[in-house]
Protein backbone atom coordinates (compact mmCIF):
# COMPACT_ATOMS: atom_id res chain seq x y z
CA UNK A 1 0.00 0.00 0.00
CA UNK A 2 1.82 3.51 -0.79
CA UNK A 3 3.11 5.52 1.90
CA UNK A 4 0.37 8.59 1.80
CA UNK A 5 3.61 10.77 3.75
CA UNK A 6 5.60 10.02 0.71
CA UNK A 7 3.44 11.10 -2.52
CA UNK A 8 3.92 9.46 -5.89
CA UNK A 9 4.49 11.83 -9.09
CA UNK A 10 1.83 13.13 -10.46
CA UNK A 11 0.58 12.69 -13.63
CA UNK A 12 -2.03 14.13 -15.64
CA UNK A 13 -3.37 13.28 -18.98
CA UNK A 14 -5.22 16.01 -20.74
CA UNK A 15 -6.16 14.15 -24.82
CA UNK A 16 -9.70 13.16 -23.62
CA UNK A 17 -11.20 16.42 -24.89
CA UNK A 18 -9.03 16.45 -27.78
CA UNK A 19 -9.81 13.00 -29.07
CA UNK A 20 -13.55 12.79 -27.83
CA UNK A 21 -14.66 16.33 -28.63
CA UNK A 22 -18.25 14.94 -28.78
CA UNK A 23 -18.58 12.87 -25.32
CA UNK A 24 -19.08 15.48 -23.25
CA UNK A 25 -19.87 19.70 -22.59
CA UNK A 26 -18.07 22.18 -21.08
CA UNK A 27 -19.70 22.90 -17.20
CA UNK A 28 -18.82 24.97 -14.68
CA UNK A 29 -19.31 23.76 -11.04
CA UNK A 30 -21.81 25.42 -8.83
CA UNK A 31 -20.21 28.46 -6.25
CA UNK A 32 -21.54 27.20 -3.17
CA UNK A 33 -21.76 29.13 -0.25
CA UNK A 34 -19.35 26.76 2.44
CA UNK A 35 -16.34 24.67 1.37
CA UNK A 36 -15.69 22.83 4.81
CA UNK A 37 -13.60 19.65 4.04
CA UNK A 38 -14.89 16.50 5.80
CA UNK A 39 -13.25 13.55 4.08
CA UNK A 40 -9.62 13.21 1.77
CA UNK A 41 -8.66 9.83 0.82
CA UNK A 42 -4.68 10.41 1.47
CA UNK A 43 -4.56 6.54 0.94
CA UNK A 44 -6.00 7.17 -2.74
CA UNK A 45 -4.17 10.54 -3.19
CA UNK A 46 -0.42 8.90 -2.23
CA UNK A 47 -0.95 6.88 -5.41
CA UNK A 48 -1.69 9.44 -7.83
CA UNK A 49 0.74 12.08 -6.42
CA UNK A 50 -1.49 14.06 -4.71
CA UNK A 51 -1.57 13.24 -1.08
CA UNK A 52 1.08 16.57 -0.66
CA UNK A 53 -1.88 18.80 -1.36
CA UNK A 54 -2.54 21.08 1.59
CA UNK A 55 -5.93 21.26 2.71
CA UNK A 56 -6.69 24.71 1.06
CA UNK A 57 -5.45 23.57 -2.04
CA UNK A 58 -7.74 20.22 -1.64
CA UNK A 59 -10.42 22.18 -0.96
CA UNK A 60 -9.46 24.82 -4.33
CA UNK A 61 -9.44 22.04 -6.26
CA UNK A 62 -12.14 19.50 -5.03
CA UNK A 63 -14.55 22.15 -3.66
CA UNK A 64 -14.35 24.93 -5.94
CA UNK A 65 -13.06 22.83 -8.93
CA UNK A 66 -10.08 25.30 -9.90
CA UNK A 67 -8.00 23.29 -13.05
CA UNK A 68 -5.61 20.78 -11.73
CA UNK A 69 -1.84 21.31 -12.70
CA UNK A 70 -1.82 20.21 -17.34
CA UNK A 71 -4.96 18.46 -16.82
CA UNK A 72 -8.55 19.36 -17.92
CA UNK A 73 -9.28 23.09 -19.06
CA UNK A 74 -12.80 22.82 -17.76
CA UNK A 75 -15.12 20.04 -16.42
CA UNK A 76 -17.03 17.58 -18.65
CA UNK A 77 -20.33 16.25 -18.54
CA UNK A 78 -20.37 13.32 -19.78
CA UNK A 79 -23.15 12.33 -22.35
CA UNK A 80 -24.26 9.06 -22.07
CA UNK A 81 -27.98 7.31 -22.29
CA UNK A 82 -28.92 3.50 -20.94
CA UNK A 83 -31.22 1.66 -19.49
CA UNK A 84 -32.69 1.66 -17.01
CA UNK A 85 -34.66 -1.28 -14.89
CA UNK A 86 -35.24 -2.29 -18.12
CA UNK A 87 -36.29 0.78 -19.95
CA UNK A 88 -34.34 2.82 -22.82
CA UNK A 89 -33.84 6.28 -21.83
CA UNK A 90 -32.34 8.93 -24.53
CA UNK A 91 -32.35 11.24 -22.01
CA UNK A 92 -29.61 10.74 -19.26
CA UNK A 93 -26.07 12.28 -19.21
CA UNK A 94 -24.35 14.02 -15.88
CA UNK A 95 -26.63 15.40 -14.15
CA UNK A 96 -25.08 16.16 -10.78
CA UNK A 97 -21.86 15.40 -11.86
CA UNK A 98 -18.61 15.77 -13.94
CA UNK A 99 -15.68 14.37 -15.24
CA UNK A 100 -12.59 17.15 -13.18
CA UNK A 101 -9.60 15.23 -14.33
CA UNK A 102 -7.40 12.55 -15.53
CA UNK A 103 -3.87 10.95 -14.42
CA UNK A 104 -2.44 7.45 -13.80
CA UNK A 105 -1.86 5.77 -10.65
CA UNK A 106 1.46 4.48 -9.88
CA UNK A 107 1.04 1.41 -11.65
CA UNK A 108 0.23 3.67 -15.09
CA UNK A 109 -3.34 2.92 -14.72
CA UNK A 110 -5.42 5.95 -16.63
CA UNK A 111 -7.83 7.19 -13.44
CA UNK A 112 -10.52 9.70 -13.50
CA UNK A 113 -11.60 12.39 -11.18
CA UNK A 114 -15.51 12.63 -11.03
CA UNK A 115 -17.79 14.21 -9.25
CA UNK A 116 -21.28 13.90 -7.43
CA UNK A 117 -23.15 17.08 -6.17
CA UNK A 118 -20.75 19.27 -8.20
CA UNK A 119 -23.84 21.30 -9.50
CA UNK A 120 -26.32 21.16 -12.66
CA UNK A 121 -25.48 20.53 -15.97
CA UNK A 122 -27.29 20.43 -19.63
CA UNK A 123 -28.22 17.05 -18.50
CA UNK A 124 -29.71 17.72 -14.64
CA UNK A 125 -33.61 18.04 -16.30
CA UNK A 126 -35.61 19.04 -13.49
CA UNK A 127 -32.87 18.30 -10.78
CA UNK A 128 -30.96 20.56 -8.43
CA UNK A 129 -27.51 19.09 -8.83
CA UNK A 130 -26.59 18.27 -5.50
CA UNK A 131 -26.18 15.81 -3.35
CA UNK A 132 -27.03 14.87 0.43
CA UNK A 133 -24.35 14.93 3.05
CA UNK A 134 -25.90 11.75 4.15
CA UNK A 135 -26.05 10.57 0.04
CA UNK A 136 -21.78 11.55 0.18
CA UNK A 137 -21.35 9.35 3.55
CA UNK A 138 -23.11 6.45 2.31
CA UNK A 139 -20.73 6.45 -0.87
CA UNK A 140 -17.64 6.80 1.83
CA UNK A 141 -18.97 3.76 3.46
CA UNK A 142 -19.74 1.54 0.60
CA UNK A 143 -16.61 2.09 -1.37
CA UNK A 144 -14.27 1.81 1.91
CA UNK A 145 -16.09 -1.33 2.97
CA UNK A 146 -16.14 -2.28 -0.14
CA UNK A 147 -12.54 -2.24 -1.63
CA UNK A 148 -11.58 -4.28 2.27
CA UNK A 149 -13.54 -6.86 1.00
CA UNK A 150 -11.72 -6.96 -2.07
CA UNK A 151 -14.54 -5.78 -4.55
CA UNK A 152 -13.28 -3.67 -7.58
CA UNK A 153 -14.97 -0.06 -6.60
CA UNK A 154 -14.64 3.32 -7.16
CA UNK A 155 -13.21 5.27 -4.10
CA UNK A 156 -14.28 8.18 -1.97
CA UNK A 157 -11.32 10.72 -2.62
CA UNK A 158 -12.62 13.38 -0.98
CA UNK A 159 -16.27 14.92 0.47
CA UNK A 160 -16.80 18.42 1.29
CA UNK A 161 -19.39 19.99 2.96
CA UNK A 162 -21.48 22.72 0.63
CA UNK A 163 -23.34 24.89 3.03
CA UNK A 164 -26.64 24.54 1.74
CA UNK A 165 -30.03 23.18 2.70
CA UNK A 166 -31.68 20.47 0.33
CA UNK A 167 -35.03 19.19 0.06
CA UNK A 168 -35.77 15.49 -0.84
CA UNK A 169 -38.67 13.38 -0.96
CA UNK A 170 -36.83 10.50 0.71
CA UNK A 171 -35.34 11.64 3.80
CA UNK A 172 -36.06 14.29 6.46
CA UNK A 173 -35.48 17.67 5.04
CA UNK A 174 -34.16 20.23 5.04
CA UNK A 175 -30.94 18.46 5.27
CA UNK A 176 -27.01 19.17 4.76
CA UNK A 177 -25.40 19.50 1.29
CA UNK A 178 -22.30 17.96 -0.38
CA UNK A 179 -19.25 17.64 -3.19
CA UNK A 180 -18.11 14.07 -3.46
CA UNK A 181 -15.19 13.13 -5.73
CA UNK A 182 -14.63 10.05 -6.59
CA UNK A 183 -11.37 7.78 -7.88
CA UNK A 184 -12.35 5.55 -10.86
CA UNK A 185 -10.59 3.85 -13.49
CA UNK A 186 -12.98 5.07 -15.86
CA UNK A 187 -16.32 6.93 -16.25
CA UNK A 188 -17.16 5.52 -19.83
CA UNK A 189 -20.15 3.44 -19.43
CA UNK A 190 -21.90 0.95 -21.31
CA UNK A 191 -24.97 3.72 -21.90
CA UNK A 192 -21.87 6.13 -23.36
CA UNK A 193 -21.73 3.54 -26.33
CA UNK A 194 -25.51 2.97 -26.35
CA UNK A 195 -26.18 6.47 -27.38
CA UNK A 196 -23.45 6.82 -30.24
CA UNK A 197 -25.57 3.23 -31.43
CA UNK A 198 -29.18 5.22 -31.14
CA UNK A 199 -27.14 8.60 -32.93
CA UNK A 200 -25.57 5.81 -35.36
CA UNK A 201 -22.64 7.83 -34.81
CA UNK A 202 -19.94 5.15 -36.31
CA UNK A 203 -17.53 7.62 -36.58
CA UNK A 204 -16.93 8.49 -32.86
CA UNK A 205 -18.05 5.09 -31.67
CA UNK A 206 -15.12 4.17 -33.76
CA UNK A 207 -12.84 6.66 -31.90
CA UNK A 208 -14.29 6.07 -28.23
CA UNK A 209 -13.80 2.50 -29.18
CA UNK A 210 -10.00 2.85 -29.71
CA UNK A 211 -9.62 5.12 -27.07
CA UNK A 212 -10.93 2.48 -24.40
CA UNK A 213 -8.38 -0.16 -26.08
CA UNK A 214 -5.45 2.37 -26.05
CA UNK A 215 -5.96 3.32 -21.69
CA UNK A 216 -8.38 0.60 -20.34
CA UNK A 217 -7.50 -2.89 -22.29
CA UNK A 218 -4.31 -1.38 -23.09
CA UNK A 219 -2.99 -2.95 -26.00
CA UNK A 220 -0.36 -1.31 -28.15
CA UNK A 221 -1.62 -1.49 -31.65
CA UNK A 222 -5.12 0.37 -30.97
CA UNK A 223 -5.35 2.90 -33.39
CA UNK A 224 -4.25 0.60 -35.98
CA UNK A 225 -5.43 -2.47 -35.99
CA UNK A 226 -8.72 -3.59 -37.49
CA UNK A 227 -12.11 -2.19 -35.91
CA UNK A 228 -13.52 -6.04 -35.51
CA UNK A 229 -10.58 -6.87 -33.85
CA UNK A 230 -10.52 -4.18 -31.36
CA UNK A 231 -14.27 -4.28 -30.37
CA UNK A 232 -13.88 -8.09 -29.37
CA UNK A 233 -11.06 -7.28 -27.37
CA UNK A 234 -12.79 -4.34 -25.78
CA UNK A 235 -16.16 -6.53 -25.39
CA UNK A 236 -13.73 -9.39 -23.69
CA UNK A 237 -12.55 -7.26 -21.50
CA UNK A 238 -15.30 -5.43 -20.25
CA UNK A 239 -17.45 -8.74 -20.17
CA UNK A 240 -14.40 -10.37 -18.00
CA UNK A 241 -13.76 -7.55 -15.73
CA UNK A 242 -17.64 -6.85 -15.00
CA UNK A 243 -17.93 -10.96 -14.20
CA UNK A 244 -15.31 -10.65 -11.57
CA UNK A 245 -16.56 -7.67 -9.65
CA UNK A 246 -20.43 -8.90 -9.75
CA UNK A 247 -18.59 -12.41 -8.57
CA UNK A 248 -17.07 -10.34 -5.70
CA UNK A 249 -20.09 -8.55 -4.78
CA UNK A 250 -21.76 -11.64 -4.59
CA UNK A 251 -18.93 -12.99 -2.28
CA UNK A 252 -19.03 -9.86 -0.16
CA UNK A 253 -23.11 -9.79 0.27
CA UNK A 254 -23.41 -6.46 -1.68
CA UNK A 255 -26.74 -5.32 -3.56
CA UNK A 256 -26.28 -2.43 -5.77
CA UNK A 257 -29.67 -1.22 -5.80
CA UNK A 258 -29.17 0.12 -9.25
CA UNK A 259 -27.55 -1.85 -11.76
CA UNK A 260 -28.80 -0.08 -14.96
CA UNK A 261 -26.60 0.21 -17.84
CA UNK A 262 -25.51 3.62 -17.10
CA UNK A 263 -24.10 2.67 -14.20
CA UNK A 264 -21.87 -0.30 -15.36
CA UNK A 265 -18.45 1.18 -16.90
CA UNK A 266 -16.70 -0.43 -19.29
CA UNK A 267 -13.36 -1.10 -16.91
CA UNK A 268 -15.69 -2.97 -14.74
CA UNK A 269 -15.59 -1.35 -11.41
CA UNK A 270 -18.59 -0.77 -8.94
CA UNK A 271 -19.54 2.81 -8.62
CA UNK A 272 -22.07 5.25 -8.50
CA UNK A 273 -23.67 4.19 -5.00
CA UNK A 274 -27.64 5.13 -4.31
CA UNK A 275 -29.56 2.87 -2.38
CA UNK A 276 -27.00 0.10 -1.76
CA UNK A 277 -27.20 -2.82 1.22
CA UNK A 278 -25.05 -5.28 2.08
CA UNK A 279 -27.35 -8.64 2.75
CA UNK A 280 -27.28 -9.82 5.99
CA UNK A 281 -28.17 -13.26 4.80
CA UNK A 282 -27.62 -15.13 1.57
CA UNK A 283 -31.00 -14.59 -0.05
CA UNK A 284 -31.22 -14.12 -3.46
CA UNK A 285 -34.51 -12.35 -3.35
CA UNK A 286 -32.85 -9.38 -1.38
CA UNK A 287 -33.06 -5.78 -2.74
CA UNK A 288 -32.03 -2.94 -1.70
CA UNK A 289 -34.00 0.04 -3.07
CA UNK A 290 -37.71 0.63 -1.77
CA UNK A 291 -38.55 1.37 -5.71
CA UNK A 292 -37.51 -2.33 -6.60
CA UNK A 293 -40.42 -3.87 -6.69
CA UNK A 294 -40.28 -6.29 -9.30
CA UNK A 295 -36.98 -7.50 -7.69
CA UNK A 296 -34.70 -6.42 -10.79
CA UNK A 297 -31.80 -5.71 -8.99
CA UNK A 298 -32.01 -8.38 -6.28
CA UNK A 299 -29.17 -10.00 -4.46
CA UNK A 300 -29.61 -13.32 -6.57
CA UNK A 301 -29.65 -11.73 -9.90
CA UNK A 302 -27.25 -9.19 -9.68
CA UNK A 303 -25.02 -11.76 -12.54
CA UNK A 304 -28.09 -12.12 -14.31
CA UNK A 305 -28.55 -8.07 -15.02
CA UNK A 306 -24.94 -7.26 -15.16
CA UNK A 307 -24.91 -10.33 -18.33
CA UNK A 308 -27.55 -8.79 -19.88
CA UNK A 309 -26.34 -5.04 -19.37
CA UNK A 310 -22.62 -6.65 -21.24
CA UNK A 311 -24.75 -7.76 -24.24
CA UNK A 312 -25.96 -4.16 -24.14
CA UNK A 313 -22.77 -3.19 -25.17
CA UNK A 314 -22.36 -6.30 -27.37
CA UNK A 315 -25.66 -4.93 -29.34
CA UNK A 316 -24.38 -1.19 -29.27
CA UNK A 317 -20.82 -2.28 -31.08
CA UNK A 318 -22.71 -4.02 -34.26
CA UNK A 319 -22.36 -0.62 -35.71
CA UNK A 320 -18.89 -0.66 -36.25
CA UNK A 321 -18.35 -4.70 -35.48
CA UNK A 322 -19.43 -7.83 -36.97
CA UNK A 323 -22.16 -9.78 -35.34
CA UNK A 324 -19.98 -13.31 -34.86
CA UNK A 325 -17.10 -11.62 -33.22
CA UNK A 326 -19.02 -9.82 -30.84
CA UNK A 327 -21.21 -13.31 -29.94
CA UNK A 328 -17.93 -14.75 -29.38
CA UNK A 329 -16.10 -12.20 -27.23
CA UNK A 330 -20.02 -12.05 -25.12
CA UNK A 331 -19.73 -16.19 -24.75
CA UNK A 332 -16.78 -15.55 -22.23
CA UNK A 333 -18.99 -14.07 -19.42
CA UNK A 334 -20.26 -17.00 -17.46
CA UNK A 335 -16.83 -18.72 -17.44
CA UNK A 336 -15.07 -15.71 -16.01
CA UNK A 337 -17.85 -15.14 -13.57
CA UNK A 338 -17.46 -18.90 -12.65
CA UNK A 339 -14.14 -18.95 -11.98
CA UNK A 340 -13.81 -15.65 -10.38
CA UNK A 341 -16.74 -17.00 -7.67
CA UNK A 342 -14.52 -19.77 -7.05
CA UNK A 343 -11.11 -17.26 -6.64
CA UNK A 344 -13.06 -14.94 -3.94
CA UNK A 345 -14.97 -17.34 -1.99
CA UNK A 346 -11.67 -18.91 -1.04
CA UNK A 347 -9.84 -15.72 -1.05
CA UNK A 348 -12.35 -14.85 1.36
CA UNK A 349 -12.70 -17.97 3.32
CA UNK A 350 -8.89 -18.23 3.37
CA UNK A 351 -8.34 -21.37 2.36
CA UNK A 352 -6.51 -22.64 -0.98
CA UNK A 353 -8.19 -23.60 -4.40
CA UNK A 354 -8.33 -27.05 -6.08
CA UNK A 355 -9.73 -27.99 -9.43
CA UNK A 356 -12.89 -26.49 -10.98
CA UNK A 357 -14.86 -29.37 -9.76
CA UNK A 358 -13.80 -29.31 -6.17
CA UNK A 359 -14.06 -25.54 -5.93
CA UNK A 360 -17.55 -25.51 -7.46
CA UNK A 361 -18.80 -28.32 -5.25
CA UNK A 362 -17.16 -25.64 -2.31
CA UNK A 363 -19.09 -23.12 -3.44
CA UNK A 364 -22.57 -24.52 -3.82
CA UNK A 365 -22.15 -25.85 -0.41
CA UNK A 366 -21.50 -23.11 1.23
CA UNK A 367 -24.33 -21.22 -0.21
CA UNK A 368 -26.53 -24.01 0.65
CA UNK A 369 -24.98 -24.31 4.28
CA UNK A 370 -25.61 -19.94 4.75
CA UNK A 371 -28.87 -20.01 3.10
CA UNK A 372 -30.90 -23.05 4.56
CA UNK A 373 -29.01 -22.53 7.73
CA UNK A 374 -29.80 -18.89 7.75
CA UNK A 375 -26.27 -18.55 8.58
CA UNK A 376 -25.16 -14.93 8.41
CA UNK A 377 -22.54 -13.93 5.46
CA UNK A 378 -20.57 -12.61 7.54
CA UNK A 379 -20.18 -14.45 10.23
CA UNK A 380 -20.04 -17.70 7.94
CA UNK A 381 -16.67 -16.53 6.56
CA UNK A 382 -15.15 -16.11 10.25
CA UNK A 383 -16.82 -19.54 11.85
CA UNK A 384 -14.95 -21.26 8.97
CA UNK A 385 -11.60 -19.36 7.93
CA UNK A 386 -9.11 -20.95 7.42
CA UNK A 387 -11.16 -24.55 6.69
CA UNK A 388 -11.62 -24.91 10.23
CA UNK A 389 -14.98 -26.40 11.32
CA UNK A 390 -16.51 -24.82 14.23
CA UNK A 391 -19.25 -25.78 16.92
CA UNK A 392 -22.77 -25.34 15.59
CA UNK A 393 -26.08 -26.99 15.64
CA UNK A 394 -27.13 -26.56 12.21
CA UNK A 395 -28.14 -29.77 10.93
CA UNK A 396 -25.30 -32.32 9.82
CA UNK A 397 -27.22 -32.15 6.24
CA UNK A 398 -26.12 -28.88 5.84
CA UNK A 399 -22.37 -28.89 7.56
CA UNK A 400 -21.45 -32.58 6.19
CA UNK A 401 -21.11 -31.31 2.41
CA UNK A 402 -19.30 -28.33 3.51
CA UNK A 403 -17.29 -30.13 6.12
CA UNK A 404 -16.17 -32.31 3.21
CA UNK A 405 -15.67 -30.17 0.42
CA UNK A 406 -13.25 -27.52 2.55
CA UNK A 407 -11.50 -30.55 3.98
CA UNK A 408 -7.53 -31.12 2.99
CA UNK A 409 -7.35 -27.40 1.80
CA UNK A 410 -4.33 -25.50 3.32
CA UNK A 411 -5.16 -22.12 5.06
CA UNK A 412 -3.88 -18.99 3.21
CA UNK A 413 -3.57 -16.50 5.99
CA UNK A 414 -3.71 -16.31 9.55
CA UNK A 415 -6.38 -15.94 12.31
CA UNK A 416 -5.70 -12.02 12.21
CA UNK A 417 -9.46 -11.40 13.42
CA UNK A 418 -8.65 -12.56 17.01
CA UNK A 419 -7.91 -9.57 17.99
CA UNK A 420 -9.87 -7.07 15.17
CA UNK A 421 -12.93 -8.72 14.89
CA UNK A 422 -14.18 -8.58 11.28
CA UNK A 423 -16.54 -5.74 10.36
CA UNK A 424 -20.40 -5.59 9.15
CA UNK A 425 -22.15 -2.98 7.65
CA UNK A 426 -25.93 -3.62 8.74
CA UNK A 427 -28.43 -0.20 6.93
CA UNK A 428 -28.56 0.13 11.45
CA UNK A 429 -25.01 0.82 11.26
CA UNK A 430 -25.23 3.14 8.24
CA UNK A 431 -28.36 4.94 9.74
CA UNK A 432 -26.35 5.40 13.55
CA UNK A 433 -23.20 6.55 12.07
CA UNK A 434 -24.87 8.89 10.07
CA UNK A 435 -27.17 10.23 13.48
CA UNK A 436 -24.54 11.22 14.93
CA UNK A 437 -23.21 13.43 12.57
CA UNK A 438 -26.29 14.57 11.97
CA UNK A 439 -27.88 15.75 15.56
CA UNK A 440 -23.77 16.35 17.00
CA UNK A 441 -21.74 17.04 13.83
CA UNK A 442 -19.94 14.05 15.69
CA UNK A 443 -17.32 12.47 12.69
CA UNK A 444 -15.60 10.10 15.23
CA UNK A 445 -17.61 7.00 14.80
CA UNK A 446 -17.51 7.37 11.56
CA UNK A 447 -13.71 7.76 11.75
CA UNK A 448 -13.33 4.93 13.91
CA UNK A 449 -15.36 2.40 11.59
CA UNK A 450 -13.35 3.37 8.39
CA UNK A 451 -10.26 2.61 10.55
CA UNK A 452 -11.65 -0.71 11.70
CA UNK A 453 -13.00 -1.22 7.58
CA UNK A 454 -9.46 -0.50 6.50
CA UNK A 455 -7.63 -2.67 9.25
CA UNK A 456 -10.49 -6.02 8.16
CA UNK A 457 -9.07 -4.77 4.56
CA UNK A 458 -5.17 -5.46 5.70
CA UNK A 459 -5.74 -8.44 7.66
CA UNK A 460 -7.66 -10.34 4.39
CA UNK A 461 -5.02 -8.91 1.88
CA UNK A 462 -2.33 -10.91 3.65
CA UNK A 463 -2.26 -14.10 1.92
Amino acid sequence: MPDATQPSRYRPEEEFPRRLPLMGDPVAAADFPETRLRWRNDRAAAEVGLAALTDDAWISHFGRFEPLPGNLPEPLALRYHGHQFGSYNPELGDGRGFLFAQLYDQGGRLLDLGTKGSGQTPYSRFGDGRLTLKGAVRELLATEMLEALGVPTSRTFSIIETGESLHRGDEPSPTRSAVLVRLNHSHIRIGSFQRLATLEDAETMAALLRWTVEHYVGHPDALTMPTDAAAGLLLTYTATQCARTVAAQMIAGFVHGVLNTDNINVTGESFDYGPWRFTPLWDPGFTAAYFDEAGRYAFGRQAQVVYWNVGQLAMSLRLIAASETLTAALDSFPAAYETAIAERFCWRLGVSQADADADRALVLAGERLMREGAVPIDQFFVDWAGGRVPETDLPEALVAPFSAAVAGRAATRGRWWEDAPPQSMPIEEVERLWAAIAEHDDWAPLTAKITAIRAMGAGLAVA
